[in-house]
């Protein structure tokens, strides 16, 4: 049995495998990334009632991957969602990964290994934060914007800082723009930052979508809209770091 322990900004995922997943699991990170890792691994051994010492290997990832004692082995973020999305469906030619914090854009070689990738990693704009401080500014639960956003025109959002553009957001929000248009055009705004990094390495055919926001249809939607292909996102697409570390584990 080996182990995958991805720790997020947000969140931290881990994941049991051998020749297949056996158990994974998805917490809050909270303040202290050693002992998020730490409570993510207990966790899912006591879930799939595996025993720590059945555990050959360890690999951590993610942004507090250095700060986990018990790993065998750290391995970039890049590495590891191309191995866990190349496990999922091996016709993946590129990834895209957005979280909490960070986004990503990863280009595959037919093994799964990465060749190439681009990297929004400074600024919150594109990410799920962005999308967390804007549901606030607009008083819409964070779940609610995707189906809010549906079939509505997006209005323009032309800042690309998150700072500034809640700024544009609360103007927009007194002139009274149907806060329908507001979530269509944020959505929009990922896309379009997105879609900028995906150009930058060059679009392929066979695109994953992972992480948190991947999960939020209205980004989907307008990502799909601005590069003008249908993405495949996994079952949970919030573990593909953590299955890919763990399937590292398995290889080493």
């Amino acid at each position: 049995m080996f182990a995958g322990v991805d720790v997020g900004s947000v969140s931290t995922e881990a994941v049991l495998f051998d020749d297949q997943i056996r158990g994974q699991i998805i917490l809050p990170s909270g303040g202290v990334p050693r002992e998020a890792g730490e409570r993510a691994l207990a966790e899912v051994l006591t879930e799939t009632g595996i025993r720590r010492a059945d555990v050959e290997r360890i690999v951590a990832t993610g942004y507090g991957r250095a700060s986990l004692p018990f790993a065998d082995k750290v391995v970039t973020e890049i590495t590891c969602h191309a191995r866990g999305a190349h496990f999922l469906d091996s016709a993946t030619e590129m990834v895209i990964d957005i979280g909490g914090q960070d986004s990503k854009v990863i280009v595959l070689e037919s093994d799964g290994s990465p060749v190439d990738f681009a990297m929004n990693e400074k600024c919150a704009a594109g990410t799920g934060r962005f999308l967390e401080v804007m549901s606030r500014t607009l008083e819409i639960p964070l779940h609610q914007m995707a189906s809010l956003s549906q079939g509505a025109t997006p209005v323009a959002i032309s800042n690309v800082c998150a700072v500034f553009a809640e700024s544009e957001v609360v103007s927009l929000l007194a002139a009274e723009v149907p806060h329908a248009e507001i979530c269509a055009g944020l959505h929009a705004s990922i896309a379009a930052r997105t879609a900028t990094m995906v150009h930058r390495v060059g679009l392929r055919d066979r695109v994953m979508f992972t992480g948190g926001v991947s999960k939020n249809d209205g980004v989907r939607r307008a990502l799909e809209s601005h590069l003008g292909i249908t993405l495949t996102i996994p079952p949970e697409p919030q573990i593909v770091g953590a299955l890919g570390a763990a399937i590292v584990a398995s290889r080493m």
